[in-house]
Formats: structure tokens, C-alpha cells, sequence
């Protein structure tokens, strides 16, 4: 049970860290503008080394904000209540940690792919369609594997509170 929970805690930990670092950087996308090369985040574009602020309140923009945000608070909770699910407290009986923690990081999950969705969909249907010679770049694939790693720590977390509940069930031995 500790095995999981501590590989859940490590998935949730690094799924945190990269969806921060995904958020705040400026390389979701690159593209060739007037001969130079252009990349642009969720919040500055950069072009010609002098870097700008995303100005338009474009709403797939404030929506992928919105859900990437919600998503590094959800994992942020997740790991917090990981963390507690390693301690033992009589109070906190007929609550497991463990199941709510595995709840926090499916729920991160769905909002990573929110976002991710909604970004995909229109840079490719709308923003794929105006710059020539584009490609997505490593702050995106930062947040999809951001994704895998905020399944796999409720997956973790879930089959430790199932290994817990076989065991409660079961009996002392």
C-alpha cells in the first residue's frame, strides 16, 4: 500500500512541477513570421528576441489559462492530502485520505485535458491554418505529459485505497 502511495506521490509531484513550468513558459507553439523565427505561451509571445504580452482577452486563451491553473491547484491538493494519507489520525476514520487524494489527481487530470484540448483544437482548425510553417514546442508536451503523470498518481493512489480496503475488510491476521 505505502509502495503505491509513495510512486503516486512521485507521479503527483512531477505532474505538478511540469504543469507550473508549462503554464508559465512562452514555447506552447513556434512559427516562422517574416522570415524570423516567432514562439509564443499562454501568456507573452515573443518575436525578433523582444517578448510581448498577450493583451487579447482571446477566450480559448483565457480558458486554457483557466484550466491549467485549476489543474496545478487540484495536484497541489492531491499531493497535500498523499501526504496525509501516510499518517494515521483516529478523527479522520471514516474519511481515506488515500481515495480523496486519487480523486484530486483524475479531477487534475480532466482539467489538463481540458485545456490541452482546447488549445489543440484551435491552434490547429484556426492559428495552424495562418501561420505557414508552425509546430507545437516543448511547453505543450510538457503539459500532456504533465497529463500522464496526474493519471498514473490516481491510478497509485486508487489501487493503494483498494489494497487498504481488501485488507480492512479482510481483518487482522
Amino acid at each position: 500500500m505505502y509502495s503505491f502511495m509513495g510512486g503516486g506521490l512521485f507521479c503527483a509531484i512531477v505532474g505538478n512541477i511540469l504543469l507550473v513550468v508549462s503554464t508559465a513558459t512562452d514555447y506552447w507553439m513556434q512559427y516562422r513570421l517574416s522570415g524570423s523565427f516567432a514562439h509564443q505561451g499562454l501568456w507573452r509571445y515573443c518575436m525578433s528576441g523582444k517578448c510581448y504580452m498577450q493583451t487579447d482577452s482571446i477566450a480559448y486563451w483565457n480558458a486554457t489559462r483557466a484550466f491549467m491553473i485549476l489543474s496545478a491547484m487540484t495536484c497541489f491538493a492531491g499531493i497535500i492530502a498523499g501526504i496525509l494519507s501516510f499518517a494515521h489520525f483516529s478523527a479522520f476514520e471514516r474519511f481515506n485520505r488515500s481515495f480523496a487524494a486519487g480523486i484530486m489527481f483524475f479531477v487534475s487530470t480532466l482539467f489538463v485535458l481540458l485545456a490541452m484540448a482546447i488549445y489543440t483544437g484551435v491552434t490547429v482548425n484556426f492559428l495552424g491554418k495562418r501561420f505557414g510553417d508552425w509546430r507545437f514546442s516543448w511547453s505543450y508536451i510538457l503539459g500532456w505529459v504533465a497529463l500522464l503523470m496526474t493519471f498514473f498518481a490516481g491510478i497509485f493512489y486508487m489501487c493503494a485505497y483498494r489494497m487498504h480496503e481488501c485488507r480492512r475488510v479482510a481483518g487482522p491476521r
